[in-house]
């Protein structure tokens, strides 16, 4: 997964259950009655007479999937070794300097592969989410690791915010205060594959030798730009909560418990890190 994409695997097309949608993923309850949906639709062919996706078994496997998250996060800390500081003639000081682990890249491609998987393939989420957990768990603890070296406390501080972020939106959609129409998730994944044209654009152009970083550099219309993203990030916990919704009351098979699950797990760990980047900026 690329940290700035919007969740592929939470769309409409989800909605449309594959074969054999009886199946029970791993956080699913035995058995559910099905739901009609708010919108006045039937439910779907693949919750009539079997387990079916609910609230209660989604926040199960979310729960699951950041479990195995902070498990490999802790070893992926444990990977980053601290530096000897050394004298910057530039300045006058010593500096820390910042060494990525070498391994750090392959994972979190090991996790955009599986976002696509997921993706086209959703009945694959409740075997390759918690995949993905253990993949992406190991680089986002190496990286919380950096960021702590370069400034210290700044994990907890964006754990905080992540946190105080997710239960402001929750309180937000739950109060219907933000509705989720289809103008309002046109914009929000307009905005964010903006977002992500802007990564690939950058890597490719660090690639070829350009710095295209400016938005990661200590001013204003740096701190500007990853407010906004992270405001992206947070609008984009709408919409997760929206299908997860919408997939309940619709009686959706049990496995769509994993999709919803990976969906706003994927979303969270972008609002992380982009957290992280927006408090360095403004303590650097």
């Amino acid at each position: 997964m690329a940290i700035g994409m919007s969740n592929p695997v939470l769309n409409e097309n989800r909605f449309r259950p594959e074969s054999d949608d009886t199946q029970a993923g791993w956080a699913a309850p035995a058995a559910a009655a099905t739901r009609p949906a708010v919108t006045g639709m039937p439910p779907t062919a693949g919750g009539l007479g079997g387990a079916v996706m609910t609230v209660g078994g989604t926040i199960r496997a979310t729960l699951l999937l950041w479990v195995l998250i902070l498990a490999s996060g802790s070893f992926g800390w444990s990977q980053v070794v601290q530096p000897d500081p050394v004298f910057d003639p530039a300045t006058g000081q010593m500096v820390q300097p910042v060494q990525w682990p070498t391994w750090i890249f392959i994972p979190m491609l090991v996790g955009l592969g599986i976002a696509f998987a997921i993706a086209f393939r959703p009945k694959l989420a409740r075997f390759l989410a918690p995949v993905y957990a253990v993949c992406f768990g190991a680089a986002l603890g190496a990286i919380s690791a950096i960021y702590e070296l370069a400034w210290s406390g700044i994990v907890a501080q964006a754990i905080l915010a992540t946190l105080g972020v997710f239960g402001v939106m929750l309180f937000l959609y739950a109060s219907r205060i933000i509705k989720v129409t289809r103008r309002f998730a046109m914009v929000v994944v307009g905005a964010t594959l903006g977002i992500f044209v802007m990564y690939l654009l950058s890597f490719v152009a660090s690639l070829l030798g350009a710095d295209l970083l400016f938005w990661r550099e200590p001013s204003l219309l740096g701190i500007g730009i990853s407010v906004f993203i992270a405001v992206v990030a947070a609008l984009n916990l709408a919409l997760d909560f929206a299908f997860i919704e919408e997939a309940t009351q619709r009686g959706m098979p049990a496995y769509m418990n994993w999709v919803g699950a990976f969906g706003i797990t994927v979303t969270i760990v972008w609002l992380y890190i982009e957290m992280l980047r927006l408090i360095s900026l403004i303590r650097q």
